[in-house]
């Protein structure tokens, strides 16, 4: 498990390709400190698996993650959101996330600003029921909070602190960067039931929609 708050903006050392598999490395430096093999990190909100410790801290991505995620687009000397799993008792500073990214979303456009840069992404129809305004969500592994959403235009709106756009791969990101997504679990939750149960109380109604 992760909380979101990235600690450390990492350069892609090497990517190695084998067949439909990659091998990622990555050179975390003071952060590879006590970090074992087997263990969880989160690359651009991603869990992966630490495959083996040196030089570089190296990752298996496999053909699915690849698709489904940014990390299919990476290129070596690019800079990815970096977070270790949270220990029991660690201060969570932003939300609980899995490391399972929902998608990935497009930024349409880049508000730029004295101490501020606001991104507007374009959200898959299926992932908008669960973005709220003022609610969570995991960009890039980040946790962000969104400040505004339009339903109709299926986009929404997050505004960046000078911290998060100098410690994170958002300020960084241009229009038509594909940035990776995890909404929000406890949120998901709420809305599938709400609907399960709208559906089997109401089944007429629902299927009319």
């Amino acid at each position: 498990m992760f909380t979101g708050i990235v600690q450390k903006l990492a350069r892609v050392d090497h990517l190695v390709r084998e067949g439909t598999l990659v091998r990622l490395g990555l050179a975390l430096d003071e952060l590879a400190d006590g970090l074992q093999l087997g263990a969880s990190v989160a690359v651009n909100g991603t869990c992966l698996t630490v495959t083996s410790i040196g030089n570089t801290v190296t990752f298996d991505v496999i053909a699915e993650t690849l698709s489904t995620t940014n990390l299919g687009r990476l290129e070596r000397g690019d800079l990815v959101n970096v977070e270790r799993s949270f220990s029991v008792g660690d201060e969570v500073g932003g939300h609980i996330l899995s490391g399972h990214v929902s998608g990935v979303v497009e930024v349409v456009q880049i508000d730029e600003g004295p101490e501020q840069r606001d991104l507007h992404f374009s959200v898959p129809v299926r992932w908008m029921k669960y973005l709220q305004h003022k609610g969570f969500v995991a960009l890039d592994g980040a946790s962000i909070t969104i400040a505004r959403v339009d339903s109709k235009a299926h986009r929404f709106v997050v505004c960046l602190i000078p911290e998060t756009i100098a410690r994170t791969t958002l300020g960084h990101v241009c229009v038509g960067s594909l940035v990776n997504l995890e909404v929000d679990a406890q949120t998901q939750s709420v809305v599938d039931t709400v609907e399960r149960v709208l559906a089997e109380r109401f089944p007429n109604t629902m299927d009319a929609e």
